[in-house]
């Protein structure tokens, strides 16, 4: 089983699919750790479908200190929770159904409630916040449909 779970900055992702993995024991990929650097959300969504969902099953991990491809990161479960912003796309969904069922979560919430979360997360955050929105506009314009929705934060 593949869960997907994907959503704007700072809208809970990582805490959602840390728990979840680790109740079902399901093997977990974070796209932080691989997209290739600020510009790279949909290099990230492609590594997904074909370095992680396929037959490589791993991923090249992003050095972020160094700003440079990192080492081979193998991934070797059957059952894995990916999470990150890009990570649901048709071509994600369609290679996670070759290996077998596939769930979709889609989390989000109101942007100042995510932007205070991400910053105090990751401070050096905060010059990339909106060059990295403009991705995740273009993203979300296209993402298919998705098995779960859900708002968190205040309305």
């Amino acid at each position: 089983m593949i869960v997907l779970i994907d959503g704007p900055s700072g809208s809970g992702k990582t805490t959602l699919a840390r728990k979840l993995a680790g109740i079902l024991g399901f093997e977990l990929v974070h796209l932080d750790d691989l997209y290739p650097g600020w510009h790279g959300l949909a290099e990230g969504s492609r590594m997904v479908a074909e370095d992680v969902l396929g037959e490589k099953s791993g991923y090249w991990q992003w050095d972020w200190q160094h700003y440079k491809r990192g080492q081979w990161v193998p991934v070797r479960g059957e059952n894995i929770v990916i999470e990150g912003v890009g990570s649901i796309t048709r071509e994600t969904v369609a290679a996670s159904k070759s290996k077998g069922y596939v769930f979709s979560v889609v989390l989000d919430g109101p942007e100042a409630w995510r932007k205070e979360r991400a910053l105090a997360r990751d401070p050096d955050y905060a010059p990339w916040w909106n060059v990295w929105a403009e991705q995740e506009k273009a993203h979300f314009q296209k993402i298919p449909d998705v098995d779960v929705r859900l708002w968190l934060g205040e309305k």
